[in-house]
């Protein structure tokens, strides 16, 4: 099922607003790349010395480089809009020019623009630029707005300033980038203001923090995550449910190690194609290690341990392999993307007429996996060759036509990225719609030529020769990290009750009930139930804030009375009020609610 174009869903299910992205509009793509433009002129109409660099549109809005000898503040952010809506007011024309590259220089020249120059240098004629008004002009490509008139005054925002290095490259200069979204509609950018502080609201990072799931210690080193016991246990709970659901799936889990001598990075080609994203290596007995940065390889030696026939095939292994890659500091992010992580890697080793019926099989497991975790709307992207590849064209005919065959018998609408694949074999991402509307790449499948022929590996055909099989990369999960990220954000930490790692907070009303809450909490756990005792002693309505903040999934009061009838009085965050329950009942119910994965316990 693809994501719909057409509406975004709110908590309540209800349809909102749709936004659309730069990409698929037109009309968007113009006015954010007029209004960068705009932009442009205003910070230099207010700050003279400022040098425009690059000011590109984005997904949501646009952005601008400068070289500018203070700082921008909050302040200036205010008095750049308001030239903006002056600019706009003046229904000044964008007219596009193609000049020679001598008189492209020679307007750079006069400008003293040297980042113009170096923007130039790159360029293929004819040389375009866009000039704003009599006065304004800039390289650009395009397109634009015919005039300023065409952009609307109340449809755009100024949001944030932030550092950038001048093409990424932190050995040069430091430059400011002021972020701003502008839309057709002034209704359209309050949607998106109203999602953006949704966002926030949602943010792993603090989540993390306030619920106590996990942190990243400087003392470590960036990128590093530290599981605390409740994220831990959520892990576990995660890591069990994918676990079972391969071995239901007909996969067998591989253990592999850490480090490998670095010969066999060079093997695998990573040496070549992945260096900079790997840490250096370790000297060891007069060796050189690596550490990790894929599980592949070490799948593929598993499989070269021994010849395998053809009745054998398919072979399908998973591991939870943690890997490490070096990430620059200014590119980590919380959970998205760190130095340390767990990928849910598999891979399937089958001849080439096996192939459509194992990728729909990948298909039906990525399915049953991610809407377990409420995720089932998705937007499916099949990549084809690319120009430079490798592997002969009947097999990469074979291995698309594969994967076209399990998307239309699956009944996944996709869009085809043309020559997108990857240069040893074409792939299938998934991206997952969120709750608030927001699209991740979470899911892909990877058909590979290249790694079978660097490691040799063979199968014994029918007709005894040897015959090199297909390998199929798969992640589901993509890495547990940046899911749990992303699970948190889209439960916005209100985690679903089989899921929660505190389900059940027992609320003492008096020290006297204290010996009867405790027998409740050793039979709620001797089933499974993950139950807690708050014994800060503090009042009745305390305790009730301080489980809602925690979002604990279920709230249990004990008093005298329910002591003396054997009940507890249950308030569900998700189901409100459930009642004075036995305690017999609440076991049931909870025991339900885990063992179907259910999001509250008044579904059991």
């Amino acid at each position: 099922m693809a994501v719909s174009p057409q509406a975004a869903a709110t908590e309540s299910g209800t349809a909102v607003l749709h936004l659309p992205k730069t990409s698929d509009s037109p009309a968007l793509l113009r006015i954010r790349h007029s209004m960068s433009h705009v932009l442009a002129m205003a910070v230099q109409r207010l700050f003279p010395k400022a040098q425009v660099t690059i000011g590109p549109w984005t997904e949501n809005g646009f952005y601008y480089d400068f070289d500018n000898p203070e700082p921008f503040t909050e302040a200036d952010l205010k008095a750049i809009r308001k030239e903006m809506l002056k600019i706009i007011s003046s229904r000044l024309p964008l007219e596009r020019i193609e000049v020679s590259r001598e008189e492209a220089e020679r307007r750079i020249s006069e400008q003293n623009e040297p980042y113009k120059l170096e923007i130039l240098a790159g360029l293929q004629e004819p040389i375009t630029l866009y000039t704003l008004g009599e006065s304004w002009w800039d390289l650009c490509a395009g397109p634009h707005v015919a005039n300023t008139s065409e952009l609307n005054p109340k449809a755009f925002a100024l949001e944030s300033v932030a550092g950038a290095y001048w093409r990424g490259d932190e050995k040069r200069a430091q430059l400011q980038r002021i972020y701003g979204t502008a839309w057709e509609t002034a209704e359209q950018l309050a949607e998106y203001q109203r999602r953006k502080q949704e966002a926030l609201r949602r943010d792993h990072r603090r989540l993390g923090t306030d619920l106590e799931l996990f942190s990243i210690e400087d003392e470590a080193g960036a990128g590093l995550v530290f599981w605390h016991p409740r994220g831990a246990r959520m892990r576990l709970l995660i890591e069990d449910f994918w676990r079972q659901a391969h071995f239901d799936d007909g996969y067998e889990l591989l253990y592999t190690p850490h480090v490998a001598d670095i010969e066999l990075w060079r093997t695998s080609g990573h040496l070549d194609f992945y260096a900079e994203s790997m840490f250096g290596p370790m000297q060891v007995d007069e060796r050189q290690f690596q550490l990790k940065p894929m599980n592949c390889p070490f799948h593929v030696l598993t499989y070269a341990s021994r010849l395998r026939s053809y009745r054998e095939l398919p072979i399908r292994w998973a591991e939870l392999g943690t890997v490490y890659r070096y990430e620059r500091p200014g590119v980590m992010h919380g959970l998205m993307r760190v130095r340390g992580f767990t990928q849910d890697d598999a891979h399937v080793f089958c001849l080439p007429d096996q192939i459509g019926d194992e990728i729909l099989r990948v298909l039906n497991l990525t399915e049953r996996i991610l809407s377990t975790f409420d995720f089932r709307q998705y937007e499916i992207n099949l990549s084809t060759r690319p120009q430079k590849s490798i592997g002969d064209d009947a097999v990469w005919d074979l291995a698309t036509r594969g994967l076209i065959e399990a998307l239309e018998r699956k009944g996944w609408s996709y869009k085809v990225d043309e020559g997108g694949g990857a240069f040893y074999g074409p792939k299938i991402d998934l991206k997952i719609e969120d709750a608030i509307g927001r699209l991740w790449q979470c899911s892909t499948i990877q058909l590979d030529f290249n790694l079978p022929e660097r490691f040799n590996l063979a199968y014994v055909a029918a007709d005894g020769s040897r015959q090199r099989p297909i390998m199929i990369h798969r992640a589901i999960f993509g890495s547990l990290e940046r899911f749990f990220g992303i699970m948190t954000e889209n439960y916005a930490g209100d985690f679903p009750f089989w899921l929660a790692p505190e389900q059940i907070r027992l609320l003492p009303v008096t020290d006297e009930v204290l010996p009867y809450v405790e027998s409740l909490q050793q039979q709620l756990q001797q089933q499974g139930v993950r139950a807690t005792i708050d014994r800060s002693g503090d009042r009745l309505g305390k305790l009730i804030r301080n489980g809602e903040q925690m979002k604990i999934p279920v709230l249990g009061v004990i008093g005298a009375k329910e002591a003396e009838t054997g009940a507890i009085s249950l308030r569900s965050r998700r189901d409100g009020d459930l009642g004075a329950l036995p305690l017999a009942t609440l076991i049931n119910r909870a025991v339900a609610a885990n063992q179907q994965r259910l999001p509250g316990l008044g579904d059991g």
